[in-house]
């Protein structure tokens, strides 16, 4: 059920490697702004994810580019700069970084997977980091996680898509079809031969 509007806008971080982005991240942030009267979502590419760092396979830019060519045609997305040359990422510096950004009267959340979050008591700063933002939690069917008392926490049900960046990669360098992916990412990722 949609939360009642405050005076401001209702901003919302997606965080991920988008390594490379495919129609599930999209259909998830989709569901948030449909759910939770969202008026933006910004997709925010990792520059160096601490947790992932050694997995990340295209580089930052093209990661970039492949979000921003998938948010187009939805009004309410944005591909995001924030982690551009941010060292390795940590989520409290760019939740700081942006908040520094917009006004304070502006609703700040997070949009995160259920697996993420279980681990969110081993992120940097991540008691600050509750204070600063409302999650919204995509959760499996059936699926469970910790919630930390003070945290403020939204949940996302009734999307299963068994869709993984990891499995889209093997078959990108086979040259298979990828009908999980934008057809501009796939255009993109051919004309730069990514993930070959």
């Amino acid at each position: 059920m949609p939360l009642p509007k405050s005076e401001g806008q209702r901003v919302c971080l997606f965080g991920g490697t988008f390594d490379p982005i495919h129609c599930a991240h999209l259909r998830i942030a989709d569901e948030a702004v449909k759910r939770f009267a969202l008026d933006r979502v910004l997709f925010v590419p990792a520059g160096t994810p601490p947790h992932k760092a050694s997995q990340v396979v295209a580089p930052y830019e093209d990661r970039l580019e492949m979000v921003r060519l998938a948010c187009q045609g939805h009004p309410r997305f944005e591909a995001s700069r924030l982690e551009e040359n941010a060292g390795r990422s940590y989520t409290i510096d760019t939740v700081h970084r942006f908040r520094s950004s917009i006004p304070a009267t502006e609703d700040l959340f997070f949009l995160i997977g259920a697996d993420a979050f279980d681990e969110i008591e081993t992120w940097k700063s991540w008691r600050e980091l509750i204070q600063l933002v409302t999650f919204i939690v995509v959760t499996r069917p059936g699926g469970s996680y910790k919630v930390p008392p003070e945290a403020n926490v939204l949940t996302l049900t009734g999307i299963e898509i068994p869709v993984s960046s990891s499995g889209i990669r093997v078959r990108l360098a086979q040259g298979e079809p990828t009908p999980e992916l934008p057809a501009t990412v796939r255009a993109y990722i051919d004309a730069h031969r990514l993930y070959k």
